[in-house]
């Protein structure tokens, strides 16, 4: 948990999905205070739950959104398999937008944004 809030932008959110295995991770609150972030615990299934008719309004709008362009295909940064450092760095260096996927064309454009299709 620690390191995920180290890597958040200033007035970041880290959500909190679940737990994988082990112990239940604490929070330094000084991290939060000094980083003017945010932990937000995202319980999706309880909460649909306890209110079935958000979820289909939820999908109904994400699907509009979709349909009419609103919501556009996230970027997507290919790098091919032989530069995999350099997607490394770029994620490390917070140069990464989107999605940054490997690839094993060979004529990818490198670190070129480009959308699926």
């Amino acid at each position: 948990m620690t390191d995920s809030l180290r890597s958040l932008a200033p007035e970041g959110r880290l959500l909190v999905l679940g737990f994988a295995a082990g112990e239940i991770p604490t929070v330094k609150v000084n991290r939060l205070l000094l980083g003017n972030t945010t932990v937000v615990g995202v319980a999706s299934r309880e909460l649909f739950d306890q209110q079935p008719d958000t979820l289909a309004e939820l999908w109904a709008r994400l699907l509009e959104l979709r349909q009419t362009g609103a919501l556009p295909d996230p970027p997507v940064q290919l790098f091919p398999f032989a530069d995999a450092r350099g997607a490394l760095e770029a994620i490390a260096g917070r140069q990464a937008r989107g999605k940054v996927v490997l690839t094993k064309r060979v004529k990818v454009p490198v670190h070129a944004e480009q959308r699926p299709g």
